[in-house]
């Protein structure tokens, strides 16, 4: 492990100011042959960004945005053999987009093959989210028969319920920290923010409806006795109000206003320390409420800036709790 959080921090603080913006903060092999004799050696895909260097606003916010996310770039760098062409450049570069008939001076493309050079997903292409490039990922583990680890499961979970549109209800109870701890264990809740609403403790709740009704939430919020109202104008929340917990169990929405120790379990933690997504904190939160090991939930990386902060007692560090995890993460 100590060496895993010294390249950690080595790879960060030496690629992220030293390559160019369209490649992210990947480390990138840039040699075609070579990449496939690692991938042979190692037992690994390889993942190939074809991208134009220097490029495009597209291909600028694609390295930018996907390409340096620290979850991807962990994910690429660890479970693939990363490989980078440029597709405005000649040489080598040129004979690979030649192979795979791939079009010069274009936005980004992905592919993913295996160490024989053929594919094992199709193309990504035309699609510059951060969701393609993560389903591709695990795609190509799943045909590999390698293991998908839990947090790259956790981001594509996030990430395709926040594409599809997540849903918000507000929950008021007698206690904001164990409405948190119930809620955020439930699948298909994405995002909880404690805090106070109409003079009540109250429970902000983003969910996915295709995973999770809000009879189904208000149910096991019931059952843990972390609901009393429901403060909502929508409609279908007020029905299921009202199904659920009976006639006068609703009332419109107030203005919100958050705890000032948002994830209080995570903040009497050092994992306060360690940048999250919303889905991760929400699980990870509920995860030490109850006692349970929540290091399924983060990556080898999170885990190492973790154990760093703890060796070091938190002298030091900042609270990243409810701060994107791109922007907190460690430069």
């Amino acid at each position: 492990m100590k060496y895993y959080i010294l390249f950690l921090f080595m790879s960060i603080s030496l690629f992220s100011h030293a390559q160019h913006e369209e490649l992210g903060k990947v480390n990138w092999l840039r040699d075609y042959d070579q990449a496939l004799q690692t991938a042979t050696r190692e037992n690994k895909p390889v993942l190939l960004l074809f991208q134009e260097v220097p490029g495009c606003a597209t291909c600028r916010n694609y390295g930018h945005n996907v390409m340096s996310h620290p979850l991807i770039v962990e994910a690429i760098e660890t479970l693939f053999v990363p490989l980078a062409i440029f597709n405005n450049k000649g040489g080598k570069d040129a004979d690979v987009l030649k192979k795979y008939n791939e079009p010069s001076w274009n936005n980004p493309v992905v592919r993913i093959v295996d160490h024989e050079g053929e594919n094992l997903v199709p193309r990504v292409a035309g699609n510059y989210e951060k969701l393609a490039v993560t389903q591709a990922m695990i795609y190509a583990l799943q045909r590999e028969s390698i293991a998908v680890p839990g947090y790259l499961s956790l981001l594509e979970a996030e990430l395709k319920s926040r594409d599809k549109g997540l849903e918000t209800t507000t929950l008021s109870m007698y206690c904001f920290w164990s409405g948190e701890k119930n809620l955020g264990a439930i699948d298909g809740v994405v995002e909880t923010q404690a805090g106070f609403m109409n003079g009540a403790e109250v429970v902000s709740v983003s969910y996915d409806p295709e995973k999770v009704s809000m009879e189904e939430i208000l149910q096991e919020a019931q059952q843990a006795k972390c609901v009393y109202k429901v403060f909502s104008d929508n409609p279908e929340q007020i029905e299921a109000a009202i199904t659920v917990l009976g006639s006068n169990s609703s009332s419109g929405k107030g203005n919100f206003k958050q705890d000032k120790e948002p994830k209080y379990y995570l903040t009497q933690t050092y994992y306060r320390f360690v940048p999250m997504t919303q889905l991760q904190a929400a699980r990870v939160n509920s995860s030490l409420a109850k006692g349970e090991n929540p290091d399924q939930y983060l990556s080898k990386g999170q885990l190492a800036i973790l154990k760093k902060a703890t060796q070091q007692k938190g002298q030091g560090w900042k609270n990243v709790i409810n701060q994107d995890i791109q922007q907190a993460w460690p430069n």
